[in-house]
This record gives C-alpha cells, structure tokens and sequence, in this order.
C-alpha cells in the first residue's frame, strides 16, 4: 500500500519509511505536486488534521499528516505549534513578514530566551499528532510526547543525527542529546516515533479485519 505523507520534509519521509517498511511512503513533491496548506489550527491536531484533509483532496489515496514540534516548560510551551516559524524571544511565534531564519539561529535563540526568562526548570518535550485519513470521514488520530531538558549553552550542543533542535534537548537518561542517539533508538522512543507505531498498529489492525494491502 502508498501512502502519501503530507510534508516536503525528506528527513520525516526517511523516519517515517524506517518505521513503517512494508508501505511505501510518498510526499507531494515525489509526484510534482505542490503542497503547502495554511496551518491556521490552536493545536498539534487541528494543523495535522488540516494537511491530512488537503492532501487527501488532491490525491484521493491515503495520507498520513503529521504536526509536531518543541514545547519548552519555562517559556509557558513555547515554541509549540510554531516550532518551525520561531524567531527568537521578540518573534515567538514568527517574523512579521513570514521570513524563517536558520536552525542554528533557532536553536540558538531559543536558549537565550529560556535562560533570560529565569527558568526554574529546564525541562522540555517535543509533541507530535498524527492523522491517518482515509476519506474525509473516515481516519485514525494518534498523539505522543518526547521528554527531554533544554541544553544550557548553545556550546553545550552535541551531536550530527535528527534534525531541527535535535542537538540542544538532552536526554538525562541516555546521557546524550537527541541528536547523539542513533535513528533507530530514536524511531524507536520519539513522539513521531511512538505515534507512528500507534498508526502501524492500526495499519495492521486493518490489515487483518478488512484484507487490505
């Protein structure tokens, strides 16, 4: 079975291939198509929910849609839904004129902003909502949670794997950041990962209760 992951994200296509290896996973831009719904959701859900339902009307096949990013405790959730458009403490939820500025600067403002603001903790966890659809009334949701803390010091940053803000959240358990763990562990313990096994599991549900493939 295809199915069509609502994104232009290749590194989410290649996590989402890892974890799901008996679908074949496309994106939009596999098949020349353009696709870049406006996210005007509150929450994870609403904007997931938004790209599954504009993919799934251009292709008319099943589409799995994903919303995710970072809520750090000390900044009442920021980043959250505007994880990918965050441009510092003046600019939490965007620049004004829509320009995204580089992951390095992300990552590195974010922890100016969180230390500016005087934290007591600096525990923070990445959330990822996902919507299997397979007509507009017809879809499964699954949402998970990645717990870590964010780094002190943009010098404090380890690690080349993941992507995003991988290299500043720190896993105490693990003694590493994200970044430093291998794919495979973080398939296997990430919000995207966690919520793409509870869709896998539905996947396979289906398979046995209706003979699809």
């Amino acid at each position: 079975m295809t199915l069509y992951l609502a994104t232009g994200n290749k590194h989410k296509k290649a996590e989402m291939q890892q974890i799901l290896p008996d679908y074949e996973i496309r994106i939009p831009s596999d098949d020349g198509i353009e696709f870049n719904p406006e996210e005007t959701g509150t929450t994870f859900y609403e904007n997931s929910m938004i790209k599954a339902k504009a993919l799934w009307n251009l292709v008319k096949k099943p589409v799995i849609a994903d919303d995710s990013g970072l809520c750090v405790d000390g900044l009442a959730g920021a980043p959250g839904i505007f994880t990918s458009r965050y441009a510092g403490k003046e600019f939490p939820k965007g620049r004004p004129d829509g320009k995204k500025i580089s992951q390095e600067d992300q990552n590195r403002m974010l922890i100016e902003h969180l230390n500016s603001a005087n934290p007591t903790t600096r525990a923070c966890h990445y959330t990822c909502s996902i919507v299997l659809m397979f007509s507009e009334d017809r879809f499964f949701i699954a949402q998970e949670t990645f717990e870590g803390e964010l780094i002190e010091s943009i010098d404090k940053q380890a690690g080349t794997g993941g992507f995003g803000y991988d290299p500043i959240v720190y896993l105490p358990q693990y003694g590493k950041t994200v970044a430093e763990i291998s794919a495979d562990e973080k398939n296997r313990i990430s919000h995207r990962g966690k919520a793409v096994h509870a869709i896998a599991g539905i996947l396979e549900s289906l398979k046995k209760l209706e003979n699809f493939n």
